[in-house]
């Protein structure tokens, strides 16, 4: 079942790429889609409670979602740009097992502990 929403997950990443290709992102766009979320990381320095409330509100699909629509609505693309880079790197983390976090530490996810081995 894993290897099946991994390629739903992927599916949803190569969606995004697409959507960027459509709106014609510029090139660090797809820097941001990379990297750009996991700035919120930083966070964690102040322990695992704000840590993982930060890397959860810019890694939540949900967040990247209204934050698209209301580009869409208000006809901002800065806005509806961010919606789909969220939503892209969430996907590619996803894909690689990275999920939302717990507070107990970075490790914790509701995919699983990182770098435990799965079954798959």
């Amino acid at each position: 079942m894993k290897y099946i929403l991994r390629i739903e997950e992927a599916a949803m990443f190569a969606l995004c790429l697409f959507g960027l290709y459509l709106l014609e992102a510029q090139w660090w766009w797809y820097l941001l889609l990379i990297i750009g979320p996991d700035i919120s990381m930083i966070v964690y320095t102040a322990g695992n409670v704000a840590g993982a409330a930060a890397y959860n509100f810019f890694h939540h699909k949900a967040v990247a979602v209204v934050i698209f629509i209301l580009g869409m609505h208000l006809e901002y693309h800065l806005l509806v740009l961010t919606g789909i880079v969220m939503f892209g790197h969430s996907s590619m983390d996803r894909m690689f097992g990275y999920g939302l976090k717990f507070d107990r530490g970075f490790k914790y996810t509701h995919l699983g502990i990182i770098g435990k081995k799965q079954r798959t």
